[in-house]
């Protein structure tokens, strides 16, 4: 890892090309990454070892990121969902954001174009540290004003999704 940027995201990745077969993997393994390439090989009709050539080329590609385990907030006592709208004093710098990263309820960090700079998702366990935790980045220096918006339920999460092009 990077420590000056702590692997902060300084732009966007090219697009790769992706065949339907690449775009059905991808699906399946968005909804359930433990299969085997064995049980993926039946679902597109082609051999395991294809499978297996085919996702390692997309993860070398940075289309398959990493594979990791998605906790549940409110089983780990962080049921208070919020995102938090940033206004900082001119452009964003990268010692803001290494400390905002440096936050743990911080889940995710947009930089964005229009009323405010950055939007980060964060998870907290009460309204209490959901205070502090504002009061932390109010205090990081060129934080100009911090907007709250906290979830009441959430209807839909979940990572992108490709097209199929008639692939179910």
């Amino acid at each position: 890892m990077d420590s000056k940027t702590n692997n902060i995201r300084p732009d966007r990745a090219e697009r790769v090309k992706l065949d339907k077969i690449d775009r059905k993997l991808l699906r399946l393994l968005a909804k359930d990454s433990d299969k085997t390439y064995s049980e993926l090989s039946e679902l597109v009709f082609l051999s395991p070892p294809a499978v297996h050539e085919r996702v390692q080329k997309l993860r070398r590609n940075g289309v398959i990121k990493g594979t990791h385990a998605v906790l549940d907030g409110p089983s780990l006592g962080c049921s208070l969902l919020s995102f938090l709208h940033v206004e900082a004093e001119g452009s964003v710098r990268m010692d803001m954001l290494n400390e905002f990263y440096s936050i743990a309820d911080v889940e995710e960090i947009h930089s964005v174009a229009g009323e405010t700079n950055i939007i980060f998702k964060v998870r907290t366990r009460d309204s209490i540290d959901l205070e502090k935790l504002i009061e932390k980045v109010q205090l990081v220096d060129g934080v100009k004003k911090v907007k709250c918006f906290v979830v009441l339920s959430s209807k839909l999460e979940r990572g992108p999704q490709p097209e199929m092009d008639d692939l179910s």
